[in-house]
């Protein structure tokens, strides 16, 4: 009988032993984080160009990861004081005399670029590159295909962010 358990316990151990589970996700896990620039002059580049250029440790304290994006929304309306407009950026603007203007972004690891681009000088329209308030919701790459990024609330319940939770950054 003793021979018989000690059996089962070899057996048992190397089974054990040999089992391998799923793998856990490689680094940290990362957490969404979101932030504000709020009351930003948009700064001229070139004729009817202008943008703002910033690193990500100057605006939260740490570079990105290799597996998170960023999404990038303008304020663009208010509604009352609870309700603010948010528009997913790159967007283009397109006006009823034929101008145009394009915002976008480019972002790395390190830094990011925000740039708006008018078909007219942006001066005579300067609401457009005046006192701008940008929104960064930075998330798990694979985030991006599970959710409609142009629905700036869906993001943040997805992301189960409140509004607490922004991170405020003036200029």
């Amino acid at each position: 009988m003793k021979k018989i358990i000690t059996l089962f316990a070899i057996i048992g151990l190397v089974a054990f032993s040999s089992c391998e589970g799923p793998e856990g996700p490689p680094g940290p896990a990362l957490m969404p984080q979101i932030f504000e620039i709020k009351n930003v002059d948009l700064g001229r580049v070139a004729d009817n160009e202008y943008n703002l250029k910033s690193t990500f440790i100057f605006e939260i304290g740490d570079n990105l990861y290799d597996d998170e994006s960023v999404l990038v929304y303008r304020l663009t309306d208010v509604i009352n004081s609870t309700t603010p407009v948010w528009q997913l950026i790159p967007r283009t603007i397109y006006f009823n005399n034929g101008d145009v203007i394009d915002y976008y972004f480019d972002f790395s690891k390190l830094d990011f670029v925000i740039t708006a681009r008018g078909s007219f000088n942006l001066l005579n329209a300067r609401d457009f590159i005046d006192n701008q308030t940008f929104r960064f919701v930075i998330v798990p790459a694979n985030f991006l295909s599970s959710v409609n990024k142009n629905n700036y609330s869906e993001v943040m319940s997805s992301l189960n962010l409140k509004e607490s939770q922004v991170q405020q950054i003036n200029f």
